[in-house]
């Protein structure tokens, strides 16, 4: 049976009738050339976690293949701290699965995304997607299975403050207009990211609203459906660039900082993962937790100290991570339960099948349906200061470090926890477990002992460990967050210091 496309809001998709893992370089020549495409653009993310761009004009076809085949060179020294500019000229090559229709340009243009590699040819080994393959690869290796995941942005638009129609300080959570008032600009991402290439799930407004400094403050989410985890990382940058992007033109600022002052929600960038053998999810089995989720969640509760470091960058990241604000400090694990730091969410596991006949009396029963393809296990800390590839190459290690663990299955029944740990009643539980690093200093040193876990194989390079180590020791911040709690004007310099994080 012939694929349809016809659905498809990816423009390159509706037009070269491919899927995007299917495309070629004659397939971009071939739409570059009929769609009249003036400019090429290879984007890449430095070390910074942003997109870079190199723009190119097209001047034949022969340029064009020349550009597509071999790439260009780049200054490595300017991207990547950790290089050393006696020996940085890189070159980035384009991976034309991942080639989109610039959303923006007003000269017609194409973006694709890049990969880095040396003056041999080779793979970069310190380069952030390189990192997310190898990574994969090594998943798939141990395990024999893939690895999936899907993240949530939540961000807050901060614009002049209107008083017509104020929804209540944080009650903003799904409000529809006109007291949510940027749902409009919500879509709008959510068309463009489509269009792009993106996968999205949905989007609505967030809890968080209030008012400060006569600017009003909106925060909002999209939501990812769960793909292969290189995947998802290439959908989450090019996400946040156009969010941003969008956000200018609009004249409106729009920030992922973890968070914006005391006692209002902060943002997360909650991560989804799946584990998939012959496109069936692992994680469910005649509607329990298999094995296979207990595994994952043991590694990721194993290694969650560590993974703060690719997760939470910033010192505000340990203003969002503290108790009773539904952002996890101890290190446990439950289902529906959203004060631990990995959750289960609310399946289909029972009652689904009934659920369209009672709602839809026409409707057929679908007892046939594969309600356990829907199941994810969530990991709750990270936030929109992350560098997305390291931090999905980190939970990837985590989980298939669960599998190489000696009794995680043991290990995580004893770590789960069915009450909410932050209330007073319960506090005999939390008292038990142990806890996520309090500031960017303590995320560096859990880094330090447990390094050896992520350079296992040569998926992260010593040179990326130390990096990070070197930059979170130098924020300085391990007694932050208690020296300038109550002096909001600190607060909020340190909030603008760090709005523009990942």
């Amino acid at each position: 049976m012939e694929q349809s496309f016809a659905l498809s809001l990816n423009l390159l998709v509706k037009d070269i009738q491919k899927e995007p893992k299917h495309f070629t370089k004659s397939d971009l020549i071939k739409y570059i050339t009929e769609n009249e495409i003036e400019v090429v653009n290879f984007r890449y993310v430095g070390g910074d976690g942003r997109l870079k761009t190199l723009n190119f004009i097209i001047n034949d076809v022969e340029h064009l293949d020349n550009i597509l085949t071999y790439g260009e060179r780049v200054d490595g020294s300017s991207l990547f701290p950790y290089l050393d500019s006696g020996a940085s000229d890189l070159y980035v090559v384009p991976r034309y699965r991942t080639a989109f229709l610039n959303p923006f340009s007003e000269i017609p243009a194409v973006d694709i995304l890049c990969s880095y590699y040396t003056k041999d040819g080779e793979p970069l080994d310190t380069a952030p997607e390189n990192t997310l393959r190898k990574a994969h690869e090594e998943f798939k290796r141990v395990t024999g299975m893939e690895f999936e995941a899907m993240g949530e942005l939540e961000y807050y638009i901060v614009t002049d403050h209107d008083p017509l129609f104020e929804a209540e300080n944080q009650r903003g959570y799904h409000e529809s207009s006109p007291f949510c008032k940027w749902g409009d600009f919500r879509t709008e991402c959510m068309q463009l990211i489509a269009q792009t290439g993106g996968r999205i799930k949905y989007g609505h407004s967030e809890v968080g609203n209030f008012i400060m400094n006569d600017k009003a403050y909106e925060q909002n989410e999209i939501e990812f459906m769960p793909v292969n985890v290189e995947e998802a990382a290439d959908q989450l940058v090019i996400a946040k660039w156009i969010m941003r992007t969008l956000a200018h033109n609009y004249g409106i600022d729009l920030t992922f900082s973890p968070k914006i002052t005391a006692g209002k929600a902060g943002s997360g960038m909650h991560v989804h993962t799946k584990i998939v053998k012959n496109k069936k999810n692992m994680y469910l089995k005649d509607g329990k937790l298999t094995d296979t989720a207990l595994k994952a969640i043991a590694g990721m509760l194993e290694l969650a100290p560590s993974l703060t470091a690719f997760g939470n960058t910033v010192p505000t990241s340990y203003f969002r991570l503290v108790p009773h604000q539904e952002a996890p400090t101890n290190i446990c694990w439950g289902d529906r339960n959203r004060s631990v730091l990995v959750r289960v969410p609310l399946g289909w596991t029972t009652g689904a099948s009934k659920m369209l006949t009672h709602a839809n009396p026409l409707e057929k029963h679908v007892a046939d349906a594969n309600f356990e393809e829907k199941q994810t296990v969530e990991f709750r800390c990270p936030d929109g200061s992350a560098d997305v590839y390291l931090l999905l190459a980190g939970i990837t290690v985590a989980v298939k470090t669960g599998f190489e663990m000696q009794n995680p299955v043991e290990y995580a029944n004893e770590r789960y926890v069915s009450v909410n740990i932050f209330k007073e009643a319960n506090k005999e539980v939390a008292a038990k477990l142990n806890h996520l690093p309090a500031s960017c200093v303590e995320s560096a040193e859990c880094l330090e002992k447990q390094r050896g876990f992520y350079e296992k194989n040569g998926v992260f390079s010593s040179a990326v460990i130390d990096g990070f180590i070197k930059k979170l020791k130098a924020l300085n911040d391990k007694t932050l967050r208690k020296d300038i709690e109550g002096d909001e004007k600190k607060v909020l310099e340190l909030v603008r210091k760090y709005t523009n994080v990942g």
